[in-house]
Parts: C-alpha cells; structure tokens; sequence
C-alpha cells in the first residue's frame, strides 16, 4: 500500500519559515529555559501560538508555519470561528520536512529557534533517490552522491543541538512491496545505513527509521530490512507516518515489530488518525486526501505503552497529500482540509 507522506519539496512555507527563523531570530522568541509560554510567539504579527507543559511535550511548536498564519489571516478577515479551529493545529508540535534546496540552513534554523526555547524540533528527511517510485511526491537526490551530502550538510546543520528525525518515510516499505525497482535496492539500504551513521555521529540527535503501518503489510516482512537499513544502530522507528491508523491499531504494529527487532522503541503519527482509516472509495486512494478524518492524540511522551517513545504530528495536519479529491500538490497548504480535520 502506497502512504503518501508530507512533502520534501516544500516550495514555500517550510523553507521561508526556517530561512525567516534562522536569520531573525526573534520570529522564534527570546527564552532559553523553556519555562516561558511567551517563547513561542512571534513577533511579526502573526498569530501567537502557546506551547504545552515541557514534561508532557518537549517538542517545539513552529510559531510561524502554515497553521499559524492561516490563524492570523482568518483573525483578520474576523472569521474567529475557523480561526479557532485551526488554532487546534497551529498550537501543536509538528515535523519539519526539510526541503532539497537548503539543508543546512533549514536545520540550523530549525534545532536554533527550538534550542532558544527549550525545546526539540521534529525533522523528517524525505529526500531519498527514486522517492515515491514516480507518484506524487517523486523526486528525491539525483543519485547516491547527491543524497550523502545532503545528509551531511543536514548533519552540520544541527550539529550538537537536540533534535528527533524521522528518517525518509516510505523508503523501506517501497523496497519490500517492489515499487522501487531492484537495481536500486542495494544502494538505497548502504544510503539509509549510512545516513543513520551521520547522524547518530550527532551528540543530541535521535533516530527513527520508517516502518511502516498497521494496514499495509505484516511486521515480518520489514524487520530484516530495518536491520539491513541500521536500526540496530537507530533509536527505534516510526509508525504511520502520515497515515490513519488508530492509535491502538499502530501500537500493536509497533510492538509486534519491536518484538523482532530486539524490543526496538518506536514512536506513532497521531496527527490525522482520531477518526481511524477512511474505508470507502478506491482501495488505491484511501491514503490520499480521505474525507471524513480528523486530528488524533496530540503529541506528547506521555503514553500508553513503554516502548512508545512518543505521540508525534510527523505529517504537518492541513497539508495535502497530493492531487487527489480536489487537492493541491503534496505537502501544500490546503485551509479547507485543516478545517474539515480540526473540526472532525
């Protein structure tokens, strides 16, 4: 099963707000210690968004991303009913997806402004050769070189700063269902080894591979690729990334692949599974732009069960999944979406 992810290519929002964050810092607050809600309001008159209690979510909320802004926008145009609804998003922690373009910047910026407030930002690195075997979101590095330093300049860019990647969504499981053909195979598990060695090279960084979901396969089918991928090396890996399956659902996934991989922690995506997976339509386009779903857990690490390392919003809730059911290119900002999420 294909489970379109956010976006790596990120033509606007996320490159804009890393460059704004990395070259003016007082877009991302003043405070060092994390014990100032104030740390996370921006200065340019944007909506303010407030975080949560640091022992309940150490993540850091981007003050000037997409939600936020279309909080401010809807404030002023006195729409304050959906200006609230997406408040519910603009106040959460959510992945950063880095772009093609500018690596290093947009890490720097990002594990910065989150450091100054005390906090650790979520990136997600999407920039795999061959990505998405040509669907909506294909693209990636132009081959092995270009993707190892990528990872590099990533790895300078947040240098000995906390941060919590998640590590090229789909990569794994487009391997193990053929999508991606097999002259590629080889070279994408020496690159996804190699990029968990850069990084975990990182004092304060963390790991987690992509591992898939509770519909798409059985955990026998990736725990070897896992291995082959680093995740001896990893901290864990990562479930559900950008899809809907229900939190109970995912962590039975999860600890059923924990259980084969030498009790491996994990973390799942929350972000849009409070209403479970959409079952209607084509089987093919249920990951795409399903109606009817809505903002799960929020992201904390708190949770049910101790191998869970966290909730997390790697998915950035709003954005589309691609141009399906009258959306917008992939990772683009899409109101009418969040709206429909937030108010499901």
């Amino acid at each position: 099963m294909h489970v379109r992810r956010g976006t790596a290519s990120l033509p606007g929002a996320v490159l804009l707000s890393a460059v704004v964050l990395f070259a003016v810092p007082a877009l991302a607050g003043c405070s060092s210690g994390g014990g100032d809600d104030t740390a996370d309001r921006p200065t340019s008159g944007r909506a303010g968004v407030t975080r949560q209690p640091e022992e309940t979510d150490p993540f850091w909320v981007d003050p000037d991303g997409s939600a936020a802004r279309q909080v401010a926008a809807y404030e002023r145009a006195g729409k304050t009913d959906e200006a609230a609804a997406i408040r519910e998003i603009a106040g959460q922690p959510t992945g950063q997806w880095l772009g093609p373009e500018h690596p290093e910047e947009e890490a720097r910026g990002f594990t910065e402004a989150a450091d100054r407030a005390g906090r650790t930002p979520l990136l997600v690195l999407y920039d795999i050769p061959h990505r998405d075997c040509g669907r909506y979101s294909r693209g990636g590095a132009a081959d092995g070189a270009a993707y190892r330093a990528w990872i590099a300049a990533v790895a300078r860019g947040i240098a000995d700063r906390p941060a919590v990647v998640v590590l090229e969504p789909d990569a794994l499981l487009h391997l193990v269902d053929g999508c991606t053909p097999q002259e590629f195979h080889e070279e994408r598990y020496d690159l996804l080894d190699d990029a968990v060695t850069a990084l975990k090279s990182l004092e304060n960084t963390k790991v987690y591979l992509d591992a898939g979901n509770a519909g798409w396969g059985r955990p026998d089918q990736i725990f070897q690729p896992l291995r082959r991928a680093g995740l001896d090396r990893a901290d864990g890996f990562a479930v559900n990334v950008s899809n809907f399956y229900s939190t109970p659902d995912s962590v039975e996934y999860g600890r059923q692949l924990s259980a084969k991989t030498g009790d491996k922690h994990f973390v799942v995506d929350t972000s849009r599974n409070g209403n479970g997976p959409y079952e209607e339509g084509d089987p093919a386009e249920r990951w795409c732009n399903p109606p009817g779903r809505s903002l799960g857990a929020a992201p904390t690490t708190t949770t049910t069960d101790p191998l869970v390392d966290a909730y997390l919003w790697v998915k950035r809730p709003g954005e589309s999944d691609g141009e399906c059911k009258g959306g917008p290119k992939a990772g683009e900002w899409w109101p009418e979406y969040a709206l429909r999420l937030a108010d499901g």
